[in-house]
């Protein structure tokens, strides 16, 4: 049985299809990356998953357990964190409270100090910024906040959307590291992104989205090592 496992996943936004009869699974330990164009339906994928935007057709099994028809907020509350595109922090409220809103459903202030702690551990200029507004922060700060935020959950499933978008090149690498690093200590991750390249570097395997369809699939190598997949997304 897969960690999570979308079966036949069709979605529309609005009139327009979104998904088309999307097959995907993901296995615990992995990292398995999303790559496409504009459109392709990477970010549908995780939002069906997270219960943003509804399944017209198909399921979703996480942990052997339909989630097909949760509400994002009950997705949540078994363990599946959603970095969104754009990061979405609260930019007028310090980065610590950024980090608290992450642990809402938490009581102990005990654990909630520990969680941040971690947190810190991957993001050690995240603590450097504690007191700042969010909205200060630079854009490669504000995703670590993001993903810290995230983190704080303490989630079984980490799904990032986009960490990479509008970074410079040693951010780029910084995050991607850290990508890494998570997954080292046994973090599940399925992770949409355009730089294909950086994406199929750490990925343990990948698909290919095309218009609402999974094109192509296959170990995140065997994909980097793909001519056509070179010639569309990494040329």
């Amino acid at each position: 049985m897969s960690y999570l496992e979308l079966k036949q996943v069709t979605a529309f936004y609005g009139a327009i299809q979104a998904l088309k009869q999307i097959d995907l699974t993901v296995e615990e330990g992995e990292i398995v990356t999303l790559i496409g164009s504009n459109g392709a339906g990477k970010s549908t994928t995780l939002k069906t998953i997270s219960g943003l935007v509804p399944v017209k057709e198909g399921s979703v099994i996480y942990k052997g357990q339909d989630i097909t028809s949760r509400k994002a907020h009950q997705t949540t509350k078994l363990g599946v964190a959603h970095v969104p595109e754009g990061r979405r922090i609260f930019p007028k409220l310090t980065v610590k409270e950024n980090l608290q809103i992450g642990a809402f459903g938490v009581k102990d202030k005990k654990l909630i100090e520990e969680r941040m702690e971690k947190v810190f551990s991957y993001f050690p200029r995240v603590k450097e910024r504690l007191h700042q507004l969010g909205g200060t922060m630079s854009g490669g700060e504000q995703q670590m906040l993001a993903i810290g935020r995230a983190l704080m959950m303490d989630p079984d499933l980490l799904m990032l959307d986009e960490p990479s978008m509008g970074l410079a090149p040693i951010i780029v690498e910084q995050i991607f590291h850290i990508i890494k690093e998570l997954n080292d200590d046994g973090m599940t991750i399925l992770l949409v992104e355009q730089n294909a390249f950086q994406a199929l570097k750490v990925a343990h395997r990948g698909y290919v989205l095309q218009t609402g369809s999974i094109w192509r699939s296959g170990k995140g190598q065997t994909l980097l090592a793909d001519p056509t997949i070179t010639e569309a997304y990494l040329a």
